[in-house]
C-alpha cells in the first residue's frame, strides 16, 4: 500500500479514556477498564520514555466550551478517578477534542500525524466495538498503518469487541497485538 512520503513515525493514541463513566452502559464498560488501565499506564510509559507522542483523544460530552483541563478535572472528581489518574495527559502529552466516534471526524487530527510525520498509530482506550473500530477504519482509509494492542482496549460487549478485532486484522490490515509486543524503538512496518 502506498504511504505518504516522510511518514514513517509512530504515535500513541489513547481513545476516551478521560471519562465521569457516568453515562448508558458504563456499568458494563467498567470492569473491563478497571483491566485495561494498568497496561494502558505502562503502554503510556513506555512511548513517553521513547519520546513517542501520546495523543489523547476524547470525547467533550456535548460541553462545546470545554478543553482539555476541564475533561480532565471533570473526571478526577468523579467516582472513578482510580480510572483517569495513572494514565492522565502530562505535559508533553497532545490532546484532540472529538465530537463522535472516530478520533479524525471533524478534528485537526490528520493534519497533526502529517505534521509529526507519523504513519503509524497504535490505537488504544475505549470501546473497542465502537470509536476504537471507527477510528481504526478511518485511520486505513488515510493510509495509515494501524496497531491495536488487545490488551488495552475496553469493550462494553466482549463479543462484539472479539468481531471487532478481527474486522480491524481482516478488513483495515491492522495489527493486532498485545501491549508487551509493542516496540516503539521498532515500529511495525507493512
Amino acid at each position: 500500500m502506498d504511504r505518504p512520503a516522510g511518514t514513517t513515525g509512530v504515535a500513541l493514541v489513547v481513545i476516551d479514556m478521560i471519562n465521569t463513566y457516568d453515562h448508558e452502559d458504563a456499568e458494563l464498560l467498567v470492569p473491563s477498564v478497571e483491566r485495561v488501565v494498568p497496561v494502558l499506564a505502562e503502554l503510556i510509559g513506555r512511548a513517553r520514555s521513547a519520546e513517542v507522542p501520546v495523543i489523547y483523544a476524547n470525547d467533550n460530552f456535548g460541553l462545546w466550551r470545554s478543553h482539555h483541563g476541564e475533561l480532565v478535572d471533570t473526571a478526577l472528581a468523579g467516582p472513578h478517578a482510580d480510572l483517569i489518574e495513572p494514565i492522565r495527559p502530562d505535559d508533553e502529552s497532545l490532546f484532540v477534542v472529538k465530537a463522535r466516534h472516530s478520533v479524525f471526524y471533524e478534528t485537526p487530527l490528520s493534519y497533526l500525524l502529517q505534521r509529526l510525520s507519523v504513519g503509524n498509530v497504535v490505537l488504544s482506550g475505549q470501546v473497542t466495538e465502537q470509536c476504537v473500530l471507527y477510528s481504526a477504519l478511518d485511520a486505513h482509509i488515510r493510509h495509515l498503518r494501524v496497531t491495536v494492542p488487545k490488551d488495552a482496549v475496553a469493550s462494553i460487549h466482549p463479543h462484539l469487541a472479539s468481531a471487532a478485532l478481527e474486522m480491524m486484522e481482516r478488513n483495515m490490515d491492522s495489527r493486532i497485538t498485545t501491549a508487551k509486543e509493542i516496540d516503539f524503538a521498532r515500529p511495525a512496518t507493512g
